[in-house]
């Protein structure tokens, strides 16, 4: 609180030391009373009280409310205070609204009316302190009543400076509460110019009004992008001693640029030649100030130096993101023969020198005695690593990294290092760096180690030209941090083995060897049982691994083990009984012990008891057909990369996002059971060797898709395309076909690289539901995500359609959903669109899709027999006024299937009426359409002619333009 002359409030003063002086909690609660009384009183009482008397009493209700103790009265004389001309006495009157008054309260008419009148003042400071009041309460009643006053006035030529910027940062936080209120149209173009105004203290709070502005809505502010250029130009052009009121320590406006630069990245690299060329310089400059000399050796001069330089560098990577996504054809090579022109054919170019200058300034920060600057350094060198422009030049620094990760005493710099080093990674490097991250392992963080153990996996498995060395290193992850190695990672070293022929033998020989430890980890038996279960004859000539050596080494290991990997142990003996035929008997003596009482877990009792069975009754080639070798799974994106996406959202990059995230839960499970199965029964032999999906035993239900099948798969399965996965496996690119929902209500409505839509819809007579499923399927959260009905008045007289809000953050790798009900009012044609928006990687995106709302989904199915179903259908026949039939011939447009087809008209809502027709081929239906108003009988009569591959259909109805629309619809479908 600012100290007045002459105001000091000696009685506040005193009533503040005599609580301090309280020995007791009893005390201070009782000379707290003793002043709530007095000032009661004083309120009640005495009706001349001054401005300065209740200033003063209002004060000791606030502080007392700070203490910790409920108030409930002086409300009124705090409104009172603020009719009042004196800065201190409305000062006090507003800091007790903004504290203590609810939004409900019966006086915050009174309120808004006061600071209505405060805000109409031509005192600047009685129109701040309203602002400043707004703000702080930022409830939608005041979004509501200051909605249009404050616009007004930042955008007024007669406003103070001062008070534009309160305005701004006022209409900020109002903005905030409720984004309706800031108005469409001229507002726009006069918000934008506030960049160009000459006083920089409000050019910096329109900055933040226009960044959070954009957020909303990109498209209507776009024109900030030339005015942010063009002062942000001046700003980095200029000298400290240019701008001496906005420098800070040597450095010209640093909030000021780092809030333009932030703006820019929510745009794509401008369009205009000029003003991309004038940011690239500005970008330049920044750059060529990062390498001078300090003017000061104080930190806070490096730290606004600094800010705006990492700020450059995330817009110099943003801009290059943009530019590879919006054209991924524009290689390294088209950059530098064209790198003397801005662009080629229209499209932008790349920026390969901003970018390894880049590098090469992070890279000197490298070994600057600031963590915070190590830190951030290796942050952003991650995103440098992920462009093929600047990824050499991020391996320059390999060597300092690689000691950071080892040496720095700051565990989240280790980290950061770590996500360095897998960034950087590729197939020159790879080895090195993997046996790097091995040898650090052994001692690094617990923290950290879970997620190194899954990237070393990746990495091997990614970058193995030798897939020995793979296995090679998959065993020592487990050796070094066994406790650490998720399931997918040995499922997968698992499948590699076993669709590789030329590692098998190898890969049973080392496991081999790993098990002979005295100390082996639990993971490591799993991988040990299942490997020489399926190869260990490959290694049983040698003497040292003989059929018995394998099974007493395994076997020594079983008492320390949990159930489930007993039951894998379990299920490799039996295994051993078909591969070497000299230790049956000792086999069956381990399946007698654990088929009766001396084994307490019931799974275990029972594969020993079927195995014993097995291995007695079952003849030599029964043994083989069922306990066969495993067959080859499908080849498949590994899983290990959505686990990891999962623990760290946007940290690997996204060209890299290729494995499904639906990883079994209940894969070790499923191990367990599949591989016994294996051994049980010949007919589960046959499903494994003929189902390739069910051969999956590790779980890994990822679907052999193409790279862009992308972390999500279709939860919704598809009615008319077989299993979820198979639908998964063959979604396309921007796949979108609005029409394969006339026939039915779940699927994918829509999917590309960055998103899944799914839909699920039910239908009760004029009433509809749809579920629409946002799926993400980048490592980076989809921000502003918006879900409206486009030309909403367009269709109220024909649809009543409610759409419930949706989140508008939708993080990497999640889902959401959004329910949308619909009520058919009356017939109609076409379906209503739908506008999906959201920023991806700060770059503005924006779809468009058809509803699944066709007419036809308001069809309720009408049974009719014979005579019922002709009467009317003559009935129906209309006249030459008024036709009530719409006809069409047409040529199928695939071979005809009538099974196929039977299944279209199923889905299409009607009554399918078998044994009317005399021809059985023809398909006739009927079915009644709700609306609200009325109700609109309708009768289908299709005609497959084979021979000429020809349809004819014929739809009767009573009114004409139903009989057309759904006519269309089905027609549309063959």
């Amino acid at each position: 609180m600012p100290a007045v002359r002459g105001d000091g409030m000696r009685g506040l003063a005193v009533f503040i030391s005599d609580i301090r002086n309280c020995k007791s909690k009893e005390a201070e609660i009782k000379r707290i009373n003793k002043e709530l009384a007095n000032i009661r009183s004083k309120f009640k009482g005495d009706k001349t009280l001054d401005g300065y008397q209740k200033k003063k009493y209002v004060c000791k209700l606030l502080f007392i409310f700070l203490l910790g103790h409920d108030i409930d009265f002086g409300h009124m004389e705090a409104v009172n205070l603020l009719s009042s001309n004196k800065y201190s006495e409305k000062q006090i009157g507003y800091l007790f609204i903004s504290v203590l008054v609810n939004t409900n309260s019966d006086l915050i008419k009174l309120i808004i009316q006061s600071i209505k009148n405060d805000l109409a003042s031509r005192n600047p400071i009685h129109v701040n302190l309203a602002m400043q009041c707004i703000a702080n309460i930022g409830s939608k009643e005041m979004a509501e009543a200051f909605g249009y006053d404050i616009p007004k006035l930042l955008v007024s030529g007669d406003t103070m400076d001062v008070v534009k910027q309160s305005a701004a940062l006022c209409l900020l936080r109002l903005f905030r509460t409720s984004q309706e209120i800031i108005p469409s149209g001229e507002w726009t173009s006069r918000i934008v110019h506030l960049l160009n105004d000459q006083h920089l203290g409000v050019v910096t709070a329109a900055a933040s009004l226009i960044d959070a502005l954009v957020k909303r809505n990109p498209d209507e502010y776009k024109g900030c992008i030339s005015l942010a250029v063009s002062r942000l130009s001046r700003i980095v052009t200029a000298s400290y001693t240019d701008l001496q009121d906005y420098t800070y320590y040597f450095v010209p406006a640093p909030w000021l640029s780092v809030k333009l630069l932030r703006l820019l990245q929510n745009y794509t690299p401008p369009d205009d030649p000029g003003v991309r060329g004038r940011l690239n310089e500005c970008l330049e400059t920044i750059l060529n100030k990062a390498q001078e000399p300090p003017k000061s050796k104080k930190v806070q001069h490096s730290n606004a130096k600094n800010a705006v330089l990492f700020e450059a560098i995330s817009l110099i990577i943003h801009n290059d993101r943009c530019i590879k996504l919006q054209d991924p054809r524009i290689s390294l090579e088209h950059n530098f023969q064209n790198q003397n022109f801005p662009s080629v054919r229209g499209r932008k170019i790349r920026e390969p020198q901003l970018l390894v200058r880049a590098c090469n300034q992070l890279g000197q920060f490298l070994s600057n005695r600031e963590t915070n600057l190590r830190y951030l350094a290796l942050e952003s060198m991650c995103s440098l690593a992920t462009s093929e422009l600047s990824h050499e030049a991020v391996k320059k620094h390999q060597e300092v990294v690689i000691l950071s990760m080892k040496m720095e005493k700051d565990v989240s710099v280790r980290q950061q290092a770590v996500d360095l080093l897998y960034a950087m990674c590729d197939k020159s490097n790879a080895e090195e760096i993997v046996q790097e991250m091995l040898n650090y392992l052994e001692t690094a963080d617990y923290s950290i180690r879970e997620e190194m153990v899954l990237k070393v996996a990746i990495l091997a498995e990614k970058y193995a030209t030798d897939y020995t060395w793979y296995v090679d290193v998959i065993l020592n992850l487990i050796r070094i941090a066994g406790d650490y190695v998720s399931e997918e990672v040995w499922y997968r070293v698992i499948q590699i083995v076993i669709n590789r022929d030329d590692v098998q033998g190898y890969a049973a020989k080392t496991v081999f060897e790993a098990l002979q430890a005295p100390a082996c980890h639990e993971n490591m038996v799993k991988v040990g049982g299942y490997i020489l279960g399926e190869f260990g004859n490959l290694i049983a000539g040698d003497q040292r691994s003989a059929p018995i050596v394998q099974f007493q080494l395994l076997h020594s290991k079983y008492h320390l083990c949990s159930p489930m990997t007993r039951a894998l142990l379990l299920s490799t003996y039996v295994k051993f009984v078909n591969l070497f035929p000299e230790v049956k008997s000792v086999v069956q003596d381990v399946f007698r012990q654990h088929s009766n009482l001396r084994s307490a877990d019931a799974e275990l009792q029972q594969r020993a008891s079927e195995y014993l069975q097995l291995s007695i009754i079952a003849s030599t080639d029964v043994l083989a057909t069922v306990l066969e070798e495993m067959p080859s799974f499908p080849e498949r994106e590994s899983s290990i990369l959505a686990v990891l996406k999962k623990k760290k959202p946007g940290r690997v990059p996204e060209n890299e996002i290729r494995a499904s995230a639906a990883a079994s839960a209940n894969a070790s499970t499923n191990h367990q059971n599949d591989h016994s199965t294996s051994g049980s029964a010949p007919a589960a032999a046959a499903s494994v060797t003929n189902n390739s999906m069910s051969a999956d035993l590790l779980g890994l239900s990822t679907p052999s898709a193409p790279s862009n099948t992308g972390v999500l798969v279709d939860v919704l399965g598809d009615i008319y395309g077989g299993s979820p996965s198979a639908n998964a496996a063959s979604t396309q690119q921007n796949n979108y076909n609005p029409k394969k929902f006339v026939c039915k209500n779940n699927g994918v409505l829509f999917e590309n690289d960055l998103i899944q839509i799914g839909v699920k819809c039910e239908f009760r007579q004029n009433l509809g539901r749809l579920a629409l499923f946002y799926g993400n399927k980048t490592s980076f959260p989809l921000q502003n995500f918006s879900a409206t009905i486009q030309s909403p008045s367009d269709w109220v007289n024909k649809l009543n359609i409610q759409v419930k809000p949706v989140d508008m953050l939708l993080e990497a790798g999640a889902q959401i959903q959004q329910m949308v009900n619909a009520e058919c009012v009356d017939d109609y044609t076409d379906t209503p669109t739908m506008n999906v928006t959201f920023l991806y990687n700060n770059v503005p995106q924006k779809l468009k899709m058809k509803l699944p709302l066709t007419i036809n989904k308001f069809f309720e199915p009408t049974e009719m027999n014979g005579e019922s179903f002709f009467a009317r259908w003559k009935n129906l026949g209309g006249s030459i006024s008024n036709p009530q039939k719409s006809q069409k011939i047409f040529r199928a447009a695939q071979p005809m299937d009538l099974v196929a087809t039977r299944t279209k008209v199923l889905g299409f809502g009607m009554q399918l009426l078998d044994g009317i027709d005399p021809n059985p081929d023809n398909f006739v239906c009927a079915g009644i359409i709700h609306t609200r108003t009325h109700q609109i009988g309708c009768l289908l009569r299709l005609e497959p002619n084979k021979q000429a591959q020809m349809y004819r259909l014929t739809v009767r109805s009573s009114k004409e333009s139903v009989s057309q629309e759904v006519c269309e619809l089905l027609a549309d479908q063959f």
